[in-house]
């Protein structure tokens, strides 16, 4: 799986130098399965804000075959697991994809089919990793 990585990481860095990224890519998931609500009710936003932007920028980091985070996917992988504090139903990995890729689409100025196929392939390896460790 061959992507461009500095590509996708200064694409994400525009995404969040446009205010609203992340609160947007959360009312796209929230939309997307019924389910999602309800495994977000007692969340403290603004620590889940600040987790997702670190876990997105493990998850480019990881993708681009970086061993340096190693240790923090694993220890998502397993908060996500089935016997996690947070667990996810490897199905909803799909809705959490498209919704970061359609906050992408929105906030990223330069964004063109190319780059979006990169963050396709870059979110699938962090997707599927979760899955095999569910």
């Amino acid at each position: 799986m061959s992507f461009n990585t500095e590509a996708i990481q200064g694409s994400y860095g525009r995404c969040l130098r446009e205010r609203g990224f992340i609160t947007r890519f959360y009312e796209l998931l929230l939309e997307r399965d019924p389910r999602i609500p309800d495994m977000f009710k007692a969340t403290n936003w603004s620590a889940q804000n600040k987790a997702l932007r670190r876990g997105i920028s493990i998850a480019l980091t990881f993708a681009g075959g970086s061993n340096i985070v190693q240790n923090s996917m694993d220890q998502m992988a397993e908060v996500h697991s089935r016997k996690g504090r947070a667990p996810v139903d490897p199905v909803l990995y799909k809705h959490w994809r498209e919704s970061l890729l359609q906050a992408v689409r929105e906030f990223d100025p330069r964004i063109n089919d190319a780059l979006m196929a990169d963050w396709d392939k870059a979110l699938r390896a962090t997707t599927d990793y979760f899955t095999e460790h569910y």
